[in-house]
């Protein structure tokens, strides 16, 4: 007679666990890779980079995560960059009386007129 085991429910959900994790980090790394620029990626360009993930899920993210992904950046896709701070614009004017440029074009409208004039 074979002694009966009762696994319950436990059993099969920690066999999926090692899986869920697997495609959880490809996924993750999928994400972070087509949200970065070009310029930043290391290694490989990003369509390669892209395929490496999709084909070899566990070693193609721990290797982005490791050799793709920019050095220092701290998050992940748009929010995370580069790590480094974002470098700020310079502000655009509200109006036309506040644009340095069209104040300037104002300025030599008239000359242009008086010379046509003449």
């Amino acid at each position: 007679m074979t002694p009966v085991t009762h696994r319950g429910i436990m059993g099969p959900m920690l066999r999926l666990l090692p899986v869920l994790i697997v495609i959880g980090l490809a996924l993750l790394a999928l994400i972070d890779c087509l949200a970065r620029d070009e310029d930043e990626i290391r290694g490989l360009p990003k369509v390669l980079w892209v395929f490496v993930i999709l084909l070899f899920p566990l070693l193609g993210s721990l290797a982005w995560f490791l050799l793709g992904r920019p050095r220092g950046a701290t998050g992940f896709g748009y929010g995370g960059g580069s790590g480094q701070q974002p470098r700020p614009t310079p502000p655009k004017p509200l109006a036309p009386d506040d644009d340095p440029e069209f104040l300037r074009s104002l300025n030599t409208r008239p000359r242009d007129d008086e010379e046509d004039r003449k």
